[in-house]
């Protein structure tokens, strides 16, 4: 094991870049790969003072590590994740309008009856967890939110799996996603134009509606945060779900515990498989200032990813860091960096636990066993997005469920 093979391209790496991550922690905590000129910083306490430090670590390149993203205009897909303050807090403070807590929360009975429709129809004998709900859902509610209406629901998905696939070999944005991009953001403009002019009781409309100390959000920036929820909100939502059913089914001691009638674990279900296996595993940073770190130096101008999966797995803060534990300490639970920090700490965090409480309470109330066969399951292949593009189970209903 040594840090050379830091390779976030790499496929061999994404199948389990954990020991690599610990043998980073323990001897580089601020690793050079010198093959794609970029940092890494990995120890937990590095990593949450670095995603506080604006005034060093730098957003307005954008997050992604691919060279043709990486780009002072980053802010055209990824709005105000590829930009500093005070643009970023102008932004965020637009978009929040739309995106408020109650709005949020308002959405809770949508969910549950899309839960129980995806459930009705698949969820007794074999599906793909992923193809029949946890891939479905997540888009059905970010669609929803923005007025996406339902025909258009499944090639959306298409093309925001295909601005984060890549393929082994390919160190940055493939021509399939790139071309994907242009596609959603041609997407959106023709949505904002419809809503310009005839506003509904949606998310797009709210935008459109924005107003604070009379400032607006012009069309472009809509279009990029429609472009980032349906990116980021949906592909890490999705991930989230099937992290949890695949590494729970692999302690059948605590699957058990969470299948026992009257049990109350789903939340910290919920959070361990957050610290074990982050949907998002590393952000890119731009290095205003040189940063040094046990004696080695990064340069200002460097590329530097905060490696969020390495920090949820550091043994200075987690007991038995390398164990899936749904009976962890929840104030361990409390310090993990899955939605970042500081003034990006994510804007979808509660969207996410809601939709996911909500589904795994229902998957939990409907089945008597799941069995998952691991070996079967395919893994997404991204630089920074960590899950599964397939997902095979089985579920035996309990007595008195019909799908």
């Amino acid at each position: 094991m040594n840090g050379s093979r830091f390779d976030p391209y790499d496929y061999g790496f994404q199948a389990d870049p954990y020991p690599v991550y610990a043998w980073l922690r323990e001897r580089e905590p601020l690793h050079h790969n010198p093959a794609h000129d970029l940092w890494a910083i990995t120890r937990h306490a590095d990593v949450t003072a670095a995603l506080r430090d604006d005034a060093r670590f730098s957003n307005a390149m954008g997050v992604s590590l691919d060279a043709s993203a990486w780009r002072p205009d980053a802010y055209k897909v990824m709005s105000f994740l590829a930009m500093d303050a005070p643009r970023q807090t102008r932004l965020r403070k637009l978009v929040s309008r739309g995106f408020t807590p109650r709005r949020v929360q308002e959405l809770a009975p949508r969910v549950e009856q899309l839960t129980a429709h995806y459930f009705d129809a698949s969820l007794d004998g074999e599906l793909d967890w992923i193809a029949d709900v946890a891939g479905r859902l997540p888009m059905d509610v970010i669609s929803e939110m923005m007025g996406v209406p339902a025909a258009d629901r499944d090639e959306i998905r298409r093309l925001a799996d295909l601005v984060v696939h890549r393929e082994d070999g390919v160190f940055d944005v493939p021509v399939a996603g790139m071309e994907a991009s242009l596609h959603l953001v041609a997407y959106y403009q023709d949505m904002v134009a419809e809503r310009r002019a005839r506003p509904l009781d949606d998310l797009t409309s709210a935008l459109c509606q924005a107003e604070v100390d009379g400032d607006r959000l012009d069309d472009e920036e809509i279009i990029a945060f429609l472009f980032l929820m349906v990116v980021a909100g949906n592909e890490t939502t999705t991930k989230l779900l099937g992290n949890a059913v695949f590494h729970l089914t692999r302690h059948p001691d605590q699957l058990a515990q969470v299948l026992e009638p009257g049990s109350d674990l789903v939340n910290v279900w919920i959070e361990e498989t957050l610290r074990f296996d982050t949907s998002s595993q590393m952000l890119a940073r731009h290095l205003l200032d040189d940063y040094e770190l046990d004696g080695v130096v990064a340069p200002a101008g460097s590329k530097v990813m905060l490696v969020l999966g390495s920090a949820n797995r550091d043994e200075r803060v987690f007991t038995r860091p390398d164990r899936y534990d749904i009976h962890r300490d929840k104030d361990e639970l409390t310090q993990i960096a899955s939605f970042g920090g500081g003034r990006h700490y994510c804007l979808g965090a509660n969207l996410a636990r809601l939709e996911a409480r909500i589904v795994l309470h229902e998957l939990v109330r409907r089945a008597r066993h799941l069995e998952v066969d691991h070996d079967r399951c395919v893994r997404v292949h991204s630089t920074n997005v960590r899950g599964f593009a397939q997902l095979p189970m089985r579920v035996s209903l309990r007595e008195g469920i019909r799908a």
